[in-house]
């Protein structure tokens, strides 16, 4: 006689409320992660001058989060919590890289992180107009910031995928972030003037 250890519509054992706490726990960690994972990202890039380093200081900081969010207190903002223990994970990370002859003085990425904190709300204003102005751009222009930007493609492999010139590349980028900058500071002018 075999036993089966997956659940029928007879056995299913009732959730116990430790369970059914640490599934909503889960699903708030991954809910708020979500929508707080591009500030995030903008935060690390802002401290680190090195994609690669970003990446791994990104998904670092993710174990970190997860691990400590029981002290995570709901309701309270995510962003900030998420931030300071990037900024942690960023002073490991340098800490591990010390062989690196580039490296920023602890002063500096104080600087910068005290800088980003007064700035949080204006940064992340400006993100949301960027994404706005973004989206308002013709198919083809966001193509070539998406393949620049979002994927890292250089230069040189954009030119050959849309059969341009390296210059006519680089002058239309060019043109694209003049747009989308002036795009974005009439937005905020027009807030600012409401």
């Amino acid at each position: 006689m075999t036993h089966s250890l997956e659940p029928t519509p007879g056995n299913t054992p009732p959730l116990q409320d430790s369970e059914r706490n640490e599934d909503s726990r889960a699903s708030e960690f991954v809910q708020l992660l979500g929508s707080h994972q591009r500030q995030l990202v903008l935060y690390l890039t802002s401290l680190l001058h090195d994609r690669d380093a970003v990446d791994d200081v990104f998904q670092e900081t993710m174990l970190v989060l997860w691990r400590e969010f029981h002290s995570y207190e709901a309701g309270t903002n995510f962003t900030a919590w998420s931030c300071r223990v990037a900024y942690n994970q960023v002073r490991a990370w340098r800490k591990k890289q010390q062989r690196d002859r580039l490296q920023f003085s602890d002063e500096f990425l104080d600087a910068v992180n005290r800088e980003l904190e007064m700035n949080a709300d204006h940064l992340r204003r400006r993100d949301e107009l960027l994404a706005h102005c973004l989206a308002k751009l013709p198919v083809h222009h966001r193509q070539l910031i998406q393949y620049r930007y979002s994927a890292g493609e250089a230069v040189t492999q954009i030119a050959e995928q849309t059969d341009r010139s390296i210059e006519a590349v680089y002058r239309l980028l060019s043109r694209i972030r003049r747009t989308l900058h002036e795009c974005v500071n009439r937005q905020m002018a027009k807030e600012d003037n409401q």
